[in-house]
């Protein structure tokens, strides 16, 4: 995402000068933004360019043959809606077209890959290319369940059947009527719950907690997890015959760092979103991006989220420098697991050991803890903080020249 600067060009053959890839873009359109000089720009393998709306329109973005030309259709199809995913690599346009054709047919499926690669947007996608698209998409996150109550929230419960249920509900596999059900990290469902979704997946119907008779559903299943599936089973802690009813459709999504074109798009995508209600418009310069595309993104596209978020709340000016981006320690620990303490995180922005710099380093990471709480408002974080926006600005100025 690029404002005011020299386009990036590819090495597409069909791109061999600025004045053929002029020709051919048809892509650009949408309102003026308010207090942005120039187009936000994005190029790969051609051109791809957007314009945000005002204010008081919502995201609008058309476009035409010349990026189906240029293998951009994806990007087009998913950011009309101002939604995603976006992406531009060539594994992920493969991966998705792969995706469209799993959507088509109503097998379950399993998504795989490293944590923040964007499984609940695959789910997402896959549901909204279905046949079941205009009935309900249930999301539901299996480790935020507790083992004594995910069975009645699955599959619902009757009054009195346990203590609290004053009233007969309805689970989510019943809410999903019709539609998909998106089980995230599968893995940490109890196996004795983990025998009655196989009945369901077996025999299309549920048993509420503390009911006689069981419930036909019409549900398609999508799960992922961080963990590594097979290993779970071979270790016991996930049921063989539940593996293979889930695994009939695999998508396995690659991590950021083997996308090094996604990044540009994702980032686009991302800082479009992140200021559609905001007064002026801030872009990322060459050399941000360059940055970004160098890392190893062990966080994956939430990673990416939260550096360009960070570099968003501390950016006095209209471009987002190289500098300007706060990485995560390379020793932070990034999802524990449940049986695990996580270690200790090296600071992001001091190296020294000497307690002036132990100080400085737990104020600068209070003071970004509560930026990030109070979504980049200034004036609330520095209430918070208890110090005034001036010395706030001053805080943030160290920051930035110490993290570099």
């Amino acid at each position: 995402m690029l404002a005011g600067e020299e386009p990036i060009h590819s090495n597409h053959q069909n791109s061999s000068s600025a004045a053929q890839q002029s020709q051919k873009t048809r892509a650009a359109s949408g309102a003026e933004y308010r207090g942005a000089k120039d187009p936000v720009v994005v190029y790969r393998d051609g051109p791809f360019s957007f314009v945000p709306a005002t204010l008081s329109q919502p995201l609008r973005i058309e476009f035409g043959a010349a990026d189906r030309e240029f293998g951009l259709s994806c990007i087009v199809e998913s950011m009309r809606g101002g939604k995603g995913p976006a992406y531009a690599d060539p594994k992920s346009v493969a991966l998705y077209k792969y995706a469209a054709r799993v959507a088509r047919s109503n097998a379950n499926v399993m998504i795989t890959g490293e944590t923040g690669t964007g499984k609940e947007g695959m789910a997402r996608y896959i549901h909204e290319h279905s046949k079941r698209a205009n009935k309900p998409l249930v999301t539901v996150n299996c480790a935020a369940i507790t083992d004594t109550m995910i069975e009645a929230i699955l599959f619902g419960h009757k009054k009195g059947s346990f203590t609290g249920a004053h009233n007969s509900a309805v689970g989510l596999f019943k809410e999903a009527d019709g539609g998909t059900i998106f089980l995230d990290e599968i893995t940490e469902m109890p196996l004795e719950s983990q025998s009655k979704l196989l009945r369901v997946l077996q025999e299309g119907e549920i048993l509420p907690v503390g009911a006689s008779r069981h419930e036909k559903v019409d549900v398609r299943v999508v799960c992922a997890a961080n963990r590594d599936f097979t290993r779970e089973v071979r270790e016991g802690r996930f049921r063989e015959d539940l593996y293979w009813r889930l695994n009939v459709m695999q998508v396995d999504l690659e991590p950021l760092a083997n996308r090094p074109a996604d990044i540009v798009a994702i980032s686009a995508f991302m800082m479009i979103n992140f200021q559609k209600d905001s007064d002026k418009f801030i872009s990322l310069s060459r050399n941000a991006v360059s940055r970004l595309k160098e890392q190893s993104w062990p966080g994956n596209v939430r990673e990416l989220s939260n550096v360009l978020q960070r570099a968003l709340v501390m950016c006095d000016s209209d471009r987002i420098e190289a500098d300007d981006l706060v990485f995560a320690g390379a020793g932070l620990a990034l999802t524990p697991k449940k049986d695990e303490v996580p270690a200790r995180g090296t600071s992001r922005f001091i190296r020294g050991r000497d307690l002036h710099s132990i100080s400085k380093n737990v104020e600068y990471e209070a003071i970004s803890q509560t930026l990030e709480k109070t979504n980049g408002n200034r004036r609330a974080a520095a209430k918070e903080l208890g110090i005034s926006e001036r010395t706030l600005r001053y805080r943030m100025a160290d920051m930035r020249a110490l993290a570099a």
